[in-house]
C-alpha cells in the first residue's frame, strides 16, 4: 500500500520538522522518503513543503491538507491493523486535551482504566485550563464544558445536564456558616476562576419560575487553574462553585459540602470536541462511549449523598457577632 505509506511518510515529517528523522524512523534512505513526498505532491498537484537547505514548513496548501490527513490515515491504518488480525482490538495513540481539574481528578484514572481493557492504546494528555485549539492543536479531540461558539466544531455531548455545586469544606462552615441563599454569599470569602485575566465572580442561580439572579461575590482567592481553587476549598479558604465533576469524589467524601441545594445553578454541559466527523476513528469512538458511561454513573450517585450531605443553613451574622437570631 504505497500510498498509505506515502501519507504515513508527509504526516511524520510535519510532525518531526525533517526528512532525515522520518527516514530514520521508517529505516529507509532519505532519497526514498523524499521521493515519496515529491509523489504525493505529484498525485494532488500542489506542492505541501517549502524548502531550503536548513528548513522545511508547509505551505498553506500542505496545512489544508493535514487537517484531512491526518485523520483519515489514522482511521485506515486501525483499519489495516484489525483486518490483518482478525479481530476488533482498539489501538493506536490518543490525542486529547482536557481542563486540568477534569483531567487529573476524572480522566486520568478513567484513562487508566481504558488502556487496561485496551492495551495497544496510548495516551497523550494535555492539560490546561485555556481552550485547546483543536485546528492548530496537536489533539484529536478536546473535552470542553460549554458547548463551542465556532458552529464548524463537532461537539458530541458527554453530559447535557451537568451543572455547577456551589461547595466549602466543613471547617469553613464551622468558622462563617453556611448561606441560605446565593444573596448571603456577599458576606462571604469565595474562591475563583480566572480565565485569560477575566475573574468569573458573577455566580448565577434560579429559584423556581422567579428571574435568574446573578450575584458578585467578593473573591478573596483567584487562579488560572481550576484545580488550584478546588484545594482553596478543600483547605477552607472559601466557598466555590466547582463543575460538579471535578468534586464529585470529595462530595461523596465529605471534604467538601454542597450549599442552596434548593435553588438551580449554573449549567455546565461537558462536551468531547473534534473539528471534523471524520476524525471519529473508532477509537475514539469507544473512548466517548467510554467516559460517557461513566460520567452517567457519576451524576446517577449524585442525588443520593447530595441528600445526605447537605448542609443546615445559619445566621452568618449570628455566628460573626455572637448573638442569637430572634425567634419568629
Amino acid at each position: 500500500m504505497k500510498a498509505l505509506q506515502d501519507l504515513d511518510i508527509f504526516v511524520r515529517t510535519v510532525d518531526s520538522g525533517s526528512l532525515s528523522a522520518t527516514a530514520r524512523a521508517l529505516d529507509l534512505t532519505p532519497a526514498a522518503t523524499s521521493a515519496a513526498l515529491k509523489r504525493l505532491e505529484a498525485e494532488l498537484g500542489v506542492a505541501l513543503f517549502v524548502r531550503s537547505t536548513r528548513s522545511l514548513r508547509l505551505t498553506q496548501q500542505g496545512e489544508r491538507f493535514l487537517e484531512q490527513c491526518r485523520p483519515a490515515l489514522q482511521a485506515l491504518q486501525q483499519a489495516g491493523q484489525q483486518i490483518g488480525d482478525g479481530e476488533q482490538a482498539l489501538r493506536g495513540t490518543l490525542k486529547l486535551a482536557a481542563p486540568s481539574d477534569l483531567g487529573r481528578n476524572v480522566l486520568l484514572p478513567w484513562l487508566h482504566d481504558f488502556q487496561e481493557a485496551h492495551p495497544q492504546v496510548d495516551i497523550r494528555l494535555q492539560l490546561s485550563d485555556s481552550i485547546a485549539n483543536v485546528y492548530s492543536s496537536p489533539v484529536d479531540a478536546a473535552f470542553r464544558y460549554g458547548k463551542p461558539r465556532d458552529s464548524n466544531l463537532v461537539a458530541l455531548p458527554l453530559a447535557a445536564s451537568h451543572r455547577r455545586v456551589l461547595c466549602a469544606s466543613p471547617a469553613y462552615l464551622a468558622r462563617h456558616g453556611a448561606p441560605a441563599t446565593p444573596h448571603e454569599l456577599s458576606g462571604h470569602d469565595c474562591l475563583c476562576f480566572m480565565l485569560h485575566d477575566e475573574v468569573h465572580d458573577r455566580w448565577r442561580f434560579s429559584l423556581g419560575e422567579a428571574a435568574p439572579v446573578t450575584v458578585r461575590v467578593k473573591s478573596v482567592n483567584v487562579s488560572n487553574d481550576g484545580d488550584a481553587v478546588r484545594r482553596w476549598a478543600l483547605l477552607g479558604k472559601g466557598i466555590a462553585y466547582k463543575s460538579f465533576f471535578d468534586i464529585a469524589s470529595d462530595l461523596a467524601d465529605g471534604r467538601l459540602l454542597p450549599l442552596c441545594t434548593d435553588w438551580t445553578t449554573e449549567a455546565t454541559p461537558l462536551y468531547l470536541v473534534v473539528p471534523d466527523r471524520r476524525q471519529l476513528t473508532p477509537l475514539l469512538r469507544a473512548l466517548r462511549g467510554f467516559v460517557g458511561e461513566r460520567l452517567a454513573a457519576l451524576q446517577a450517585q449524585a442525588s443520593a449523598w447530595g441528600r445526605a450531605t447537605r448542609p443546615r443553613a445559619t445566621n452568618t451574622r449570628a455566628r460573626r457577632t455572637g448573638r442569637t437570631p430572634a425567634s419568629s
